[in-house]
């Protein structure tokens, strides 16, 4: 993206030069930048494991585009539906600051139907990182439609580490050559899925490293340079696999986990769950006697019956002397025994001195002094049959989506659209059932959520539009006493967290965004079956100035779909009219500023 810097000698003459500017060139133009996407989603064929199947691309790509933006840009992405049922992009980790109206899951958006198209339109706002994209409804992530975003440092903010040479994006995950729809159908006839037929790297396959690979597989390649470092952002996009993540012979030294830099540790290889991000700098030391391995493969399962579920890409030093050969090389850190298997993310602090976003830094904030306000315990239990379907719970409860979005119902006053009874803690003296309850959260609370993982198997919980500080985790059932042994000073902030099988994990949320937010595990299978909730957050003084209205291209459903006009425009006139919009209202913002002069 090109960078205009524009220089005025009046507010008359900046008014006059900035109308022929957009009228004539179309570019954004506002306090904070603007950067602009068009996103096509539709079907592809492709062969990944060497099994052709239906994937959903991304403007033909599979995985989609990189979201790049900086600090505080404003971020404008079209998203046109070409696919044959309704869909909503969520973002991973960005935090839509008083702007849960875009947040794209059920609870805050209508569905864009099958041929329509919707333009999203947030701020990074006070945000650094490494997140993703992805869909939300219908299973349709186990496809794909997935993509990388990078936040980056605004120039008056240094970075903790010197500036890498490159950067290489690696989004992973567990994969089945069944598409999502046909997954689907597996879910709602009662069963689990099994075993996945492999681990995808940016959409490939393994390379052949022995011969249980089949022939004929596209495996990615990483190209780099002897001596560089580069920084490698590591996504698990997945379905519901855990994967250890390790570059043969090479370190990765952590620096940055959804969005906060971490104190900076050499691992030889990391354990990435479901729905997590990472950032490790990687320095290309080795003499390249010959190309090495990069291994994704399966964690916290029997690996010696899960061997297929691996992923193997190639890193290529420029002065490479020939092909990868041999075993590949096997995760060193020990995850055998329970005590030891939570090692890893223990060691995972935040870098207190580090500037985040803001010049400040991150470690300004002492969560440890706070009071808690309100305690959430949720547990997950194994899937279970409610009213003849196999369904997944949180505290007893397998979320049922409201037909009205939540914030859409209050605005226009439907009654009966959502409960806000989300029970604070399990009863096991109630049946499980299916309900539309939610989390009535007060603003400006300062809670703790624990997540109490029952189910046999491991998982990854994520909070839209927050993160929260990890202050404990361990085996067990988790008791007020476990406080005792928080880290209360240096806790990683983050949006997603692992809880171990028989385990908890606990974390500290300040509740200062207004809005509401989906609380949910990111293992699909058990997500699609239900288990999730929300926290519905207002401030009762709202002026305007801690919730942003509706947007004015909302879409209308259920008891307010009455309200929706069709679309019956092209694609080109869409984009045509999203451009006319926004040109509009940055207009009238400079005319406001024009006349304070």
């Amino acid at each position: 993206m090109a960078t205009v810097s524009l220089h005025f000698s009046s507010p008359s003459s900046a008014l006059a030069s900035l109308l022929c500017f957009l009228l004539l060139s179309g570019v954004s133009f506002a306090a904070d930048p603007f950067v602009s996407y068009d996103f096509k989603l539709s079907y592809i064929t492709a062969s990944p494991l060497g099994v052709p199947q239906q994937v959903i691309a991304v403007n033909g790509q599979f995985p989609g585009p990189l979201l790049n933006a900086t600090t505080n840009y404003n971020v404008v992405v079209r998203v046109f539906n070409n696919l044959d049922e309704s869909l909503l992009l969520t973002w991973s980790g960005i935090q839509m600051r008083r702007n849960s109206w875009q947040d794209g899951v059920l609870g805050t958006n209508c569905p864009i139907p099958p041929r329509w198209n919707f333009t999203y339109q947030f701020q990074v706002k006070d945000q650094i990182g490494s997140f993703f994209y992805s869909p939300s409804l219908n299973f349709q992530r186990a496809s794909g439609g997935f993509g990388p975003i990078v936040v980056n440092n605004r120039n008056i903010i240094p970075i903790p580490f010197p500036q890498p040479d490159g950067e290489i994006i690696f989004m992973i995950g567990d994969w089945y050559t069944q598409d999502h729809k046909a997954l689907r159908k597996i879910l709602d006839s009662g069963k689990e899925l099994g075993m996945p037929d492999g681990v995808l790297i940016n959409g490939k396959g393994p390379y052949k490293y022995n011969s249980s690979v089949p022939d004929g597989i596209e495996y990615l390649t990483a190209h780099v340079d002897p001596g560089k470092t580069y920084r490698i952002r590591v996504h698990n996009v997945g379905i519901s696999t855990s994967l250890n993540f390790r570059i043969q012979n090479h370190n990765l030294l952590l620096v940055e986990t959804d969005g906060h830099y971490t104190s900076q540790t050499n691992f030889t290889d990391f354990d990435i769950h479901v729905g997590q991000s990472y950032s490790f700098l990687v320095t290309m030391d080795q003499n390249a006697t010959s190309d090495y391995y990069i291994v994704a493969s399966a964690r916290f399962v029997n690996e010696t019956v899960w061997q297929r579920v691996t992923g193997v890409g190639i890193l290529h030093y420029s002065n490479s002397n020939g092909p990868a050969s041999g075993p590949l090389p096997v995760p060193k850190t020990d995850v055998s025994a329970p005590w030891s298997a939570m090692t890893q993310p223990r060691a995972i602090r935040q870098n207190t001195s580090a500037s985040g976003a803001r010049p400040n830094p991150q470690g300004s904030f002492h969560y440890g002094q706070i009071n808690i306000t309100n305690t959430y315990i949720l547990r997950s239990l194994p899937p279970t049959m409610i009213n003849g379907s196999l369904r997944a719970t949180l505290n007893g409860i397998s979320f049922v989506h409201p037909i009205t979005p939540v914030r859409l119902a209050d605005r226009n006053k439907v009654k009966g659209a959502y409960k806000l009874d989300f029970p604070d803690r399990p009863f096991d003296s109630r049946p499980p059932r299916l309900d539309i309850s939610m989390i009535n959260a007060t603003y400006k609370g300062f809670i703790q959520v624990v997540f109490q993982n029952n189910d046999t198997k491991m998982q990854s919980f994520h909070v839209d539009g927050y993160t929260f500080f990890v202050v404990g985790m361990d085996f067990g059932v988790w008791t007020e006493d476990k406080k005792g042994s928080y880290n209360n000073y240096d806790a990683i902030s983050r949006s997603t967290i692992e809880v171990y099988p028989g385990g908890w994990t606990a974390g500290l949320i300040s509740l200062d965004n207004v809005g509401v937010w989906n609380i949910r595990v990111e293992n699909l299978d058990r997500w699609y079956l239900g288990e999730e909730t929300y926290m519905r957050i207002i401030n009762p003084e709202e002026n305007g100035q801690t919730e942003m209205d509706p947007p004015g291209n909302v879409l209308y459903c259920g008891a307010l779909r009455n309200m929706q006009k069709d679309q019956h425009h092209s694609a080109a006139t869409s984009i045509l009219n999203g451009h006319l919009k926004l040109m509009f209202s940055m207009l009238m913002a400079l005319l406001a500023l024009v006349f304070t002069f």
